[in-house]
């Protein structure tokens, strides 16, 4: 316990909301294909590491999904909100976690690489994230970041979701420019489904009792065919192809200085 005074805080994400997220994550296609596009990303980018950290891990599914393809790695996990870190323990038992403020980090220089998936947007200050996560990084350390793209999408679920923005490429780029990384492969994802994204952002109409989690909760048919619809786009991902456009971000930086 790091930083006690963050640990039951409802800053950034809604710790009842943990339990759910747990059940839920392992069946959506948002989380089933995201994992799968990150691991390639970590086998392609750095097949020599060793220790890998990630920050903000919450109920350690990605973190889990590497153990299993990189079992010689050291994980680290670590996460604000304490109630997510029983749900890690017992998906990664032999991970190292820690319940920790991104913005203030232990780590000097003490990983190969590191990534925050789908957390600098909770963050106001996400460039002190990135500059904490360079300080973690040994020299020619790795980080992947993935966000959510495209403030036009914004809606009643960013907000019930605590997060602070959506970011364009060029924001992006900038702020881990500013943090002292070197881009080495950006390119976004949800690419083949952002007109329904649009659609569904767009003619949504806010109500009090309205579920962070109720996009996760699909229909079999539907969550499959996403599914697979993504798993296409990472196939050409994997090809070169980087994607303009979607309702994601993945980021692939090397600490440059």
């Amino acid at each position: 316990m790091l930083a006690p005074a963050l640990a039951a805080s409802t800053e950034g994400f809604d710790p009842a909301l943990f339990a759910e997220l747990a059940r839920l994550e392992a069946d959506n296609f948002w989380f089933r294909a995201r994992n799968r596009l990150l691991l390639w990303a970590l086998a392609r980018y750095a097949p020599a590491c060793r220790r890998f950290l990630e920050v903000g891990c919450g109920t350690g599914y990605v973190l889990q999904g590497v153990a299993q393809r990189f079992p010689d790695w050291s994980l680290c996990g670590t996460e604000a909100h304490a109630e997510a870190l029983p749900f890690a323990a017992r998906r990664i038992p032999a991970a190292t976690l820690l319940q920790m403020d991104a913005r203030l980090s232990p780590f000097e220089a003490e990983f190969d690489a590191a990534g925050a998936f789908d957390v600098i947007e909770h963050i106001r200050e996400d460039e002190a994230v990135l500059g904490e996560l360079h300080r973690s990084l040994k020299a020619d350390g790795l980080l992947f970041l993935t966000v959510p793209q495209h403030p036009l999408l914004w809606s009643e679920y960013d907000r019930r979701a605590h997060h602070e923005r959506r970011y364009t490429a060029a924001e992006l780029r900038q702020k881990l420019i500013r943090a002292g990384f070197e881009i080495i492969r950006m390119t976004s994802f949800v690419s083949l489904l952002l007109p329904l994204m649009l659609m569904s952002r767009l003619t949504h109409k806010p109500r009090e009792d309205y579920d962070p989690l109720d996009e996760l909760r699909l229909h079999p048919l539907p969550n499959r065919v996403f599914e697979w619809t993504l798993d296409v786009e990472r196939l050409l991902i994997r090809a070169g192809l980087s994607w303009p456009m979607g309702g994601s971000l993945l980021a692939v930086a090397r600490r440059s200085r």
